[in-house]
């Protein structure tokens, strides 16, 4: 081979044709006669992807649905995949899912079964299967918070969450999603319903009502907030009349912890099988006259049904300390409506108590036919004496299987133990009332200081009334009940006790009785076999611990010391908690101080706490809305009384100014 032929093989071998880069630098010393200089040029390419170059992230990581309805769109990120092949979705290691899972499209919407449960749903890479990643997805078969504290035996629990977990609540994967502002204090509770059909889409939506006269109906989950509608309960199509207004809280003397108008305070109910949300208002016109009303609205619309709204009237016979004539009458710049309303057997129960003990007032219940509004029943705890509001720290009547309501009086005259009639006054009591026929006192409790109460203002009814579940032994119908004493009361709603003439020092006549906080100004929780509280009395440093007191099925009664409480303090007016698990699992109690409502001395005005605390043992705190940095989880400005709503893998709470909407992040 001539010199010329192999100087041009070595060029071509330097320069990387034909033979590997690294062979050719091995080769490329020099030639035969003598040394030889050569340039060497290395291109760069983008090699295709081996399978370790694939990664998948599935989007969101935890999500929650309500079954059949409501769809949840999963995406995925594949980096690496160069011929963009893209992912296979399954759902519990099935592809594509089933009725029974739910089912995923290849573009990776979910639609849910028709069952409640947890699912995990696996984005698989097409390029390299071995390469997936996966999501959490809850399905609940929850039907709705329609009523305040979840349900007719007022214990606050919704078992059917399948999302909040203690292992998903906390600081990184929970925190607030949105807020919905409003034009007022909202001191009602909110209600959740799944799956309305409003204008020809359907949405889960959650409903609040405010003080100053207005109702929203919200979007339940889309953030930022979306608002269905709205309506003014004052405007011609609700019942008002011109120039009419909340009513100013200066108008109430000495009403001061509803600041700064009296609009609609107790939480309103609903009813799914008619669709339909009841609520009543109170507003001021021009001339100074006080419109209580109560309106039937349409879920899906807020326009008015059943030719309402209705004027809220009534009278009894009675020699009360306002009678004319053998009657009291009701009177609507006197009565507060305070309580939440309670739907049963077709009858809407509104009931009142008075704008901070301005004399002269009573404790009343009217019940209102829930398809027409024609007044069904009329009531009054005092009509041939005083007072005896019905407060309870705005909860409901409790209502039994058969109808019956239970409920807390306040301080106000008691002579039911009197032999001379009349002797049908039952300040500072609890009650049952049978429906059967309008409303007629079928049992009562009422406690043997009952005159201590009333003179040093130590209300029984500053607290809610919850009925226990059905026992197999002991009495099978039990309620509980607490006042401002702080002392616990375990009654048999078969046999209530009346009144214990001889009793000095404490009742004997009630399955159990003691003391166990500071004060009741909440309607307690109750899951698995245990009570949920934080008391607390008006003033500073006089709060309590939110606390677990466990029931014994056995004995039929409360172990007196709680079983655990939380490090924090719930200082006035203590908390109504909540409940969400799945079933008996997963417990999480949700309270909320609102210690810094407006006005609560000595406290400042400031925002809302709300706490999730493990059910089994509350020193376990598992979140709280001050502890991200911030303010990424501030709630609005506290009110009174607040309760939160779980539902579908959110809490909801009402405030001064927004509804918060708090969940997975």
């Amino acid at each position: 081979m001539t010199t010329s032929r192999l100087g041009l093989l070595f060029g071509l071998l330097c320069s990387g044709i034909g033979l590997a880069a690294t062979l050719a630098a091995v080769s490329c010393g020099g030639g035969i006669g003598g040394p030889t200089t050569t340039t060497t040029t290395t291109t760069t390419t983008n090699p295709t992807p081996t399978p370790t170059d694939i990664s998948v992230s599935v989007s969101p990581k935890l999500a929650s649905v309500v079954v059949t309805s409501q769809t949840q769109q999963f995406r995925a990120a594949v980096t690496g995949d160069a011929k963009n092949l893209g992912v296979t979705w399954s759902v519990d290691s099935v592809k594509g899912g089933n009725a029974a899972v739910g089912q995923i499209t290849a573009a990776g919407l979910y639609t849910p079964p028709a069952s409640a449960g947890s699912h995990t749903v696996v984005a698989s890479s097409v390029a390299d299967s071995t390469k997936s990643d996966s999501a959490s997805i809850a399905v609940t078969d929850l039907s709705g918070v329609f009523t305040y504290h979840n349900n007719l035996s007022r214990d606050g629990t919704n078992v059917q969450e399948y999302a909040l977990t203690p292992q998903t609540v906390n600081q990184a994967s929970f925190g607030k999603l949105f807020s919905c502002s409003l034009d007022g204090a909202a001191y009602t509770q909110p209600l959740w319903t799944p799956n309305l059909n409003t204008g020809g889409s359907r949405h889960n939506v959650i409903f609040v009502a405010t003080e100053h006269d207005s109702l929203y109906a919200l979007d339940a989950d889309t953030n930022p907030c979306s608002q269905i509608w709205y309506v003014n309960l004052l405007d011609a199509a609700h019942g008002g009349t011109a120039g009419e207004t909340p009513v100013p809280a200066a108008h109430v003397k000495p009403l001061r912890q509803i600041q700064p108008e009296i609009g609609v305070t107790g939480t309103p109910v609903i009813d799914p099988a008619s669709a339909t949300l009841y609520v009543a208002s109170t507003s001021e016109d021009p001339k100074g006259s006080f419109h209580p009303r109560l309106h039937a609205l349409d879920l899906s619309s807020g326009s008015e049904k059943f030719s309402g709204p209705i004027d809220v009237s009534a009278s009894v016979p009675g020699t009360g300390y306002d009678s004319s004539g053998g009657i009291v009458s009701f009177n609507p710049q006197k009565q507060l409506q305070r309580s939440a309303l309670a739907l049963a057997n077709g009858t809407v129960y509104v009931a009142w108590a008075s704008y901070g003990d301005a004399d002269p007032y009573h404790g009343w219940i009217i019940g209102y036919d829930a398809a027409t509004l024609a007044q069904r029943a009329v009531w009054s705890d005092s009509s041939n004496a005083r007072r005896g509001g019905i407060w309870m720290a705005g909860g409901a009547p409790a209502v039994d299987s058969a109808g019956n309501l239970f409920f807390s009086t306040g301080n106000g005259t008691f002579d039911a133990n009197s032999g001379t009639a009349p002797n049908n006054d039952f300040g500072d009591s609890i009650l049952n009332l049978s429906s059967a026929v309008g409303l007629s006192v079928a049992d009562w409790f009422t406690p043997f200081n009952q005159q201590f109460l009333d003179s040093g203002d130590f209300d029984l009814g500053s607290g809610g009334v919850v009925l226990l579940p059905d026992q197999n032994s002991g009495p099978p119908h039990l309620l509980v009940a607490g006042g401002k004493e702080g002392r616990l009361y375990l009654l048999n709603r078969d046999s209530m006790g009346h009144f214990c003439g001889s009793c000095t020092t404490t009742d004997t006549n009630v399955v159990q009785t003691f003391k166990i906080t500071t004060g009741f100004f909440c309607t307690p929780a109750f899951w698995q076999n245990a009570l949920y509280f934080a008391g607390s009395i008006q003033g500073a440093n006089t709060g309590d611990q939110l606390k677990r007191l466990l029931f014994n099925p056995s004995s039929g009664q409360f172990n007196r010391s709680p079983v655990s409480q939380s490090a924090f303090t719930f200082n006035f007016p203590g908390a109504t908690p909540s409940i969400s698990s799945q079933q008996s699992l997963n417990g999480i109690v949700w309270a909320i101080d609102a210690s810094h409502s407006n006005p609560n001395a000595p406290f400042q005005p400031g925002p809302a706490v709300l706490f999730a605390y493990d059910a089994t043992d509350l020193s376990k705190k598992l979140w709280d809305s001050s502890q991200a940095g911030g303010n990424r989880d501030q709630a609005g400005d506290a009110v009174k009384f607040m309760v939160p709503t779980v539902a579908n893998g959110k809490v909801y709470i009402s405030t001064r100014t927004e509804l918060d909407v708090y969940g997975l992040l």
